[in-house]
């Protein structure tokens, strides 16, 4: 089952760095078109992120708390992008969103054959490898994630991360929106280095 709000990696290619952002793109491009073996897993769409902005009115808090921002000042950009990041993990999803992001979760318990399976939530940002900027590296990544609840708050942990420090004074910067780019979080089944 695949919804407005979540793309399996079957159904994704490079094409589709809009959609789902860079990373989860090129691991749809590569278990669709290159045949490498892939863990299996899903990817939250730009569309959904746009979704749990906007329904929670966030974005008119970050609109708010970045206005007149002074991007040399390190102290005030470190107390703004902290509240930002607290706004985001505090706000309910919505809903449908949960219940997609539950249900993709499930289907991929049934795929794998083990209850609450271990997945990375990694973010994979709409704008990463823009000519002339490079957003790669600047959001978080999180392993370990099982559960249903847990996946919920480690995808809005993903979706905070889009306003590191880092990440938002860079985007200042290169004089992008803040708005412009968006975060799909990839939740894959967990690759054991130590046992793989």
């Amino acid at each position: 089952m695949s919804t407005g709000n979540v793309l399996w990696f079957d159904e994704i290619g490079a094409d589709d760095k809009s959609k789902v952002g860079g990373k989860s793109a090129n691991l749809g491009e590569l278990q669709n078109e290159v045949d490498v073996p892939v863990l299996p897993g899903f990817a939250t769409t730009a569309e959904a992120y746009d979704r749990f902005i906007h329904d929670t009115e966030l974005k008119d808090k970050i609109e708010m708390i970045l206005e007149d921002l002074d991007n040399d000042d390190v102290k005030d950009l470190q107390m703004r992008g902290k509240q930002i990041r607290a706004h985001i993990k505090e706000a309910d999803m919505p809903q449908d969103l949960k219940d997609d992001f539950a249900e993709s979760y499930e289907e991929l318990e049934k795929k794998l054959g083990v209850e609450n399976p271990e997945v990375a939530v990694r973010s994979s940002a709409t704008a990463e490898d823009l000519p002339g900027a490079s957003f790669a590296g600047q959001q978080e990544t999180y392993l370990n994630v099982s559960g249903k609840q847990d996946l919920i708050k480690r995808i809005k942990d993903c979706f905070a991360s889009l306003f590191t420090n880092r990440a938002i004074s860079y985007r200042e910067d290169k004089d992008f929106s803040h708005f412009d780019v968006k975060l799909s979080a990839v939740v894959q089944k967990m690759g054991r280095s130590d046992i793989g």
